[in-house]
């Protein structure tokens, strides 16, 4: 069976520790609107791997079968490449214990389908890369793009502060904020150094952020500078935002740290549901009641822990 351009379908494999594994969910279910499958799933959905500390691999579906035989016998009839190629077999599926394949076994599915397609095998350094999947029973193949993991080189920031969001959960945060970045103007109206700042910037979503303490500002600014990303910083607090937003995403500060009251908790949170219409929150307690006085309600939540510390996150209409 090919499909056609309307009915582009793809194949996802995705990865969490257990720990961040109802962050991930809440991630995904931003990004594609339902819950997916754990770990691999199908959407018609085009997200780009990169994009989710979580997401792993991404098949675009070009063929797809009852076995393997199905999916050679349609990539036969592939136009000839003219470009290096490799097949390569997708270990993460939905197979039972009892239905798990070796090496070999996978090594021979790859032959057995590359054999099939005209063009120059290269196992080393292709040009491209396609994959084979199995779910629910089908097989897929198509193009493979595998997760660049580009956040991690976010971790070396010039500017550190020892109680910033750690990267995988403020890129995380940047998609529950705005899965679909197209025409989205968001803020980060308590943005520290800008941690959140880096990873949405660095997915082209348009979003500035906003600081109290001048230190932090020069440093999100600082940060910013070194990862080549143009973004405004703005010394002030979240009551002088002036501007309306599509969506936001507050870091809420806490008084273990800046000796923040709950009023002003509750004002942070009066001002973001003031200047935006989703947002996404970070607490390290829950506040369901908080949020309701500022006039919020709760869509969806994960939570992230850390030994006995617990970070909750709430989207919020």
């Amino acid at each position: 069976m090919t499909l056609s351009p309307h009915s582009i379908q793809y194949v996802y494999t995705c990865a969490a520790h257990e720990d961040e594994r109802s962050l991930c969910r809440l991630e995904l279910r931003a990004l594609f609107g339902i819950e997916p499958e754990w770990p691999v799933f199908k959407s018609s959905a085009a997200i780009d791997p990169s994009r989710s500390p979580f997401i792993r691999e991404r098949i675009e579906v070009l063929y797809e079968g009852d076995s393997v035989d199905d999916v050679s016998v349609q990539a036969a009839n592939m136009p000839a490449l003219h470009s290096s190629f490799k097949v390569l077999f997708v270990k993460t599926n939905d197979l039972t214990a009892a239905e798990k394949m070796t090496y070999e076994e996978h090594r021979e599915i790859e032959r057995q389908v590359g054999m099939r397609i005209k063009g120059k095998a290269d196992m080393r350094h292709p040009d491209l890369v396609f994959g084979i999947a199995t779910l629910g029973g089908r097989w897929y193949f198509g193009p493979y793009a595998k997760n660049r993991s580009v956040w991690l080189a976010h971790m070396n920031k010039p500017r550190n502060y020892s109680m910033a969001l750690p990267a995988r959960l403020a890129r995380a945060l940047a998609n529950i904020a705005v899965p679909r970045p197209e025409g989205v103007k968001a803020i980060d109206p308590c943005c520290g150094i800008g941690t959140v700042l880096v990873e949405a910037l660095s997915m082209g979503i348009d979003i500035v952020g906003r600081e109290i303490n001048p230190q932090l500002a020069v440093g999100a600014r600082e940060n910013l500078a070194f990862f080549g990303l143009q973004g405004e910083v703005v010394l002030g607090p979240i009551a002088e935002a002036g501007e309306c937003y599509d969506a936001a995403i507050v870091d809420l500060p806490y008084n273990h740290v800046s000796k923040i009251t709950s009023e002003e908790q509750l004002s942070i949170l009066r001002h973001a549901r003031r200047i935006a219409g989703r947002v996404a929150v970070v607490s390290i307690e829950p506040i369901d009641d908080m949020l309701a006085v500022a006039g919020f309600a709760i869509a969806d939540r994960g939570l992230v822990k850390k030994g006995t510390f617990r970070r909750y996150v709430m989207l919020c209409h």
